[in-house]
C-alpha cells in the first residue's frame, strides 16, 4: 500500500510522531500506539510528571521518547520543541494537535481571562503546532497532521461554551488549510478526527463551577479507542475527516437536521448528563493554568463504565466494506419485498 513507507517513516529511518498533550489522556494513550509500531515520538505537554510516564511507556511499547515541557499556548515555545524534537529525532512525519483545556460553566459565571485562556491552548494550540509543522513539512512535501477534533466541533452543548467554540475554531482552520494545500498541489495532509466522549483523566482536573463531579456524556469510550482512530488517520492523511463512534455521527447528522430540536433537548438534558450526583470534592484543584502535579495516566475514573470497543470507528476505518455490507442488506431486503 501506498502508505506501507509512511509506517515504516523512510526507508530504514522510523517514523518521527509529535504529539501535543501527550502527557494523560487521549494523547497518552496515542503515544502508546505510535510506540507500538516503533516510532520515535515527541512529547509536548506541561506536567513534568506526566511526561516522564508517557516516555516510560513509549520506551516499554518498542518506541523511543523525547519529553519536552511546553504550553502549546506560547507558539515560540512549540517552535523551539518542533526544532528539538528534529534535531534529536529526526524529521517530523505525522504532527498530532490534542491538547486541550475547558472550563465547566455557565456562560453568565465565565470570564474574560477563561474564554481567553481556553482559547489559547484549545485552538490556537493547534495553530501554533500546525505552523511548526509546515515550516517543516512543506519543503519536503510530505507529512501528515491529525487534528484531534470533537462531535462539539459540529454541535455544541450548555456548560462548556469556550471548548464549544474553540473545536468549532479548529474545524474552521483546518478546512481553510486544506483549500490552500490542495491549491498548491502539496502532497502534505490534514485530517479532522471527531471524537465521542472519553474516559480520559481531564474530568478530575477541568475548571467546573458545576455542583455535581464533571463527567463525560455518555456513553464513553476507553482512550484506546481514540488512539486507535489517530494512528489510523496519520496511515490515511488523504482523509478529509473521520467521525469515530455512532455518537459522534448522530451528533454532526442531527445538527444538520433538526438544530432547533438539538437547542431544546440539550437544554433540558446538558445540564445533568454533564456531571454526576457526587459533589466536587473540596480542595479541587484544576489545570486551566498550571499542570495539576502527578502521573494521571490515559484512563479517568469511569472504566466500569467506558466501552472498550466502537463499531462506528470500525466502519469508519472499513467504509469500502461497510458499504458492500450495506448494499448486500439492502438487496436482501428489496428481494424479500418483492417475494412477500
Amino acid at each position: 500500500m501506498a502508505r506501507a513507507a509512511e509506517d515504516a517513516g523512510h526507508g530504514d529511518r522510523r517514523r518521527v510522531v509529535v504529539i501535543t498533550g501527550a502527557s494523560a489522556g487521549v494523547g497518552r494513550a496515542a503515544a502508546r500506539a505510535f510506540a507500538a509500531r516503533g516510532a520515535r515520538v515527541g512529547l509536548l505537554a506541561r506536567g513534568v510528571d506526566g511526561l516522564e510516564g508517557a516516555r516510560r511507556e513509549v520506551e516499554a511499547a518498542g518506541g523511543e521518547a523525547l519529553v519536552l515541557p511546553v504550553d502549546v499556548a506560547d507558539a515560540a515555545a512549540v517552535e523551539r520543541a518542533a526544532a528539538e524534537v528534529e534535531r534529536v529525532l529526526g524529521p517530523i512525519d505525522v504532527w498530532v494537535n490534542n491538547a486541550m483545556a475547558s472550563v465547566f460553566s455557565p456562560v453568565s459565571e465565565m470570564r474574560p481571562e477563561e474564554y481567553r485562556r481556553v482559547t489559547e491552548v484549545t485552538y490556537l494550540g493547534y495553530v501554533h503546532g500546525t505552523l511548526s509543522a509546515l515550516r517543516r513539512m512543506r519543503p519536503r512535501d510530505r507529512g501528515v497532521i491529525v487534528q484531534v477534533g470533537s462531535a462539539l466541533a459540529h454541535r455544541a452543548i450548555p456548560l462548556q461554551s469556550a471548548y464549544c467554540a474553540a473545536k468549532h475554531a479548529i474545524k474552521g482552520f483546518t478546512e481553510s488549510l486544506r483549500c490552500e494545500l490542495f491549491h498548491d498541489r502539496s502532497h502534505v495532509r490534514v485530517t479532522l478526527v471527531d471524537m465521542p466522549a472519553l474516559n480520559t483523566p481531564q474530568f478530575e482536573w477541568v475548571k467546573t463551577r458545576l455542583p455535581g463531579r464533571p463527567q463525560p456524556v455518555p456513553p464513553i469510550f476507553q482512550p484506546e479507542v481514540a488512539a486507535d482512530a489517530i494512528v489510523f488517520a496519520a496511515d490515511h492523511g488523504e482523509r478529509k475527516m473521520m467521525w469515530v463512534g455512532l455518537p459522534t455521527a448522530k451528533a454532526v447528522l442531527g445538527n444538520r437536521i433538526i438544530p432547533a430540536l438539538l437547542d431544546r433537548y440539550l437544554s433540558r438534558k446538558g445540564y445533568d448528563s454533564q456531571q454526576t450526583d457526587e459533589p466536587v470534592p473540596e480542595g479541587r484543584r484544576d489545570n486551566l493554568w498550571a499542570p495539576v502535579p502527578g502521573d494521571h495516566g490515559a484512563h479517568g475514573r469511569f472504566d466500569a463504565r467506558a466501552r472498550a470497543r466502537c463499531a462506528g470507528l470500525w466502519v469508519a476505518k472499513h467504509r469500502g466494506a461497510a458499504a458492500v455490507a450495506a448494499a448486500v442488506v439492502a438487496t436482501a431486503l428489496v428481494g424479500a419485498l418483492a417475494a412477500s
